[in-house]
């Protein structure tokens, strides 16, 4: 097309070019391809997720939706090397790089649309563009970002101007890794094969946010939680406006290369079909479901943990509760998670954000509330955890501080392993216990928190010993703690009740009056 437009342009008079160039000032900067594309650029949601396959032109949604629809754009890519094909991009359609500074990376345009450059290689690196309102904030290749710097940038989503709409564009291909599965859940009426009530592309669905959570409604309709119930019928003065939920409108909208008519003829698809698989499946069909694989050294295999899950039901009538876990909020968004064990089958997490359990009496009475047949209490024993433990002790509470920095006291089940600390011990035992060869019937409650936290952490030989990557390492890949892990290891050490343990001793004393 490119060389049909210069062969062209060359036959052309003068005058001739003058006129086209008179008319050229009234056309678009950009227009959306037919199909796809096009379906993306004119949604009306407020989070529209873009892409699966390679070539279905995410970087020229990208660029088109900036130049014509937006005026205080933020574009990021996790790494800040990885922007450079966008403005590139950028600057092939503008014409020119008139306005832009490369050192602030902000490209300040002459009709006073501004397009800002940025990047969160590290957890809480979105700290850095809090406070600064954009009207569309585009997540390039958003796989590859921590979900909590996504959700926390979404936060600053707004415009100073009532009619300008307000948008997220996240582009991405299928996850390679497992830290990128959160945009199949983040889009799972899409993506997830195994969704209850699977959604059409481009089909606008409600998502509210409740409590750190994400809950599908049936429309955008605001309202409040008054106990546990959503009421639609209130008075908004009432409410704070921050008790307001306002549930936004997500879409996810497939594309492939064989979308763009640009790569039909240029081998492009050629290249794709040559791939090894799983890459094949999910660069060439964008297929979701292939290729998420574990890293080799991964502690817990995910198919381990999704197995027990898989084999979880509610239970009406429960089994006695043998073991508590409680992981302590260490501040900030952390949560405090107490877990419950009834023999090998797990109760819901219990989870409470951090202001709910300033103290340790605040959080021991949580904990009360919730034990049941006087089950041992695992509490992790360092920091904040050291007073809840104190509160419980004192309380006549058959608690356990666990100091997780101490030395192993077992090997593994085989008896050749040993391990670096207490940690990488609690970690291998959830593993073992979650190992198919067990066949203990484990079961863990379906949460994806709780998935994700599990399957987090890897591990490696220090010497003669496993050694399990540390909490701050696993912080860097989650965005967040693991609180929901940690409580659940707790959970799974069996302690033996003291109150059994003494009636039974008391039963092997002689007692000359028993027969009397």
């Amino acid at each position: 097309m490119q060389a049909r437009i210069r062969r062209l342009w060359a036959q052309m008079t003068d005058a001739e070019r003058e006129e086209v160039a008179q008319l050229s000032q009234f056309l678009p900067r950009w227009m959306p391809l037919p199909g796809p594309q096009a379906l993306a650029y004119t949604s009306q949601a407020d989070i529209i997720g873009y892409g699966g396959a390679a070539g279905g032109g995410k970087t020229d949604l990208a660029c088109g939706k900036a130049l014509t629809q937006h005026r205080q754009i933020m574009i990021l890519r996790r790494e800040a090397t990885q922007l450079t094909g966008i403005i590139d991009r950028l600057r092939a359609l503008v014409g020119n790089s008139d306005g832009y500074n490369g050192a602030e990376k902000i490209w300040r345009m002459a009709d006073g649309r501004q397009i800002e450059f940025g990047s969160v290689p590290n957890a809480g690196d979105w700290t850095k563009y809090q406070g600064r309102p954009h009207d569309l904030l585009v997540f390039d290749e958003a796989a590859n970002f921590l979900e909590l710097d996504v959700r926390a940038l979404l936060g600053w989503l707004r415009s100073t101007d009532p009619n300008q709409k307000c948008q997220a564009l996240l582009t991405f291909n299928p996850p390679t890794t497992a830290e990128g599965r959160w945009v199949v859940d983040f889009f799972a009426p899409w993506l997830n094969n195994k969704h209850p009530n699977p959604a059409e592309p481009g089909e606008l669905r409600y998502c509210a946010t409740i409590a750190g959570r994400d809950v599908w409604v049936e429309d955008g309709r605001e309202f409040v939680i008054v106990g546990e119930t959503r009421v639609y019928d209130f008075d908004p003065v009432d409410f704070q406006p921050e008790e307001v939920v306002r549930p936004l409108a997500r879409t996810f909208i497939p594309a492939r290369a064989r979308d763009n008519p640009h790569l039909v003829n240029t081998g492009y698809m050629a290249t794709l079909q040559a791939l090894p698989e799983p890459l094949r499946s999910q660069m060439l069909h964008g297929d979701f479901s292939a290729g998420i694989g574990d890293d080799p050294w991964q502690v817990i295999p995910t198919a381990w943990v999704e197995a027990a899950m898989a084999r979880w039901q509610a239970k009406d009538v429960k089994p006695p509760m043998d073991s508590m876990g409680v992981d302590v909020a260490r501040g900030g968004k952390d949560e405090t998670i107490i877990a419950r064990r009834h023999g090998m089958w797990f109760d819901v997490p219990l989870a409470y954000p951090g202001k709910e359990t300033p103290n340790g009496p605040a959080t021991a009475g949580l904990v009360i509330s919730a034990l049941r047949d006087r089950a041992p209490i695992h509490v992790d024993g360092i920091g904040v955890g050291a007073a809840v433990y104190d509160f419980l002790d004192g309380a006549g509470q058959q608690a356990i501080s666990v100091n997780v920095a101490e030395k192993a006291t077992r090997r593994d089940k085989s008896g050749r392993l040993t391990f670096k600390n207490l940690r990488s011990q609690l970690w291998w035992m959830m593993r073992e216990a979650l190992d198919p060869d067990a066949n203990n019937g484990i079961a863990l409650p379906p949460d994806k928190r709780l998935l994700a936290d599990l399957c987090a952490p890897c591990w490696r030989m220090q010497g003669v010993e496993v050694y399990v990557e540390s909490r701050e390492d696993i912080v860097k890949k989650l965005g967040r703690s693991p609180d929901y892990a940690s409580a659940y290891c707790l959970a799974l050490l069996d302690t033996p009740k003291i109150h059994e343990f003494m009636n039974r001793n008391r039963s092997k004393v002689h007692d000359p009056y028993r027969n009397i």
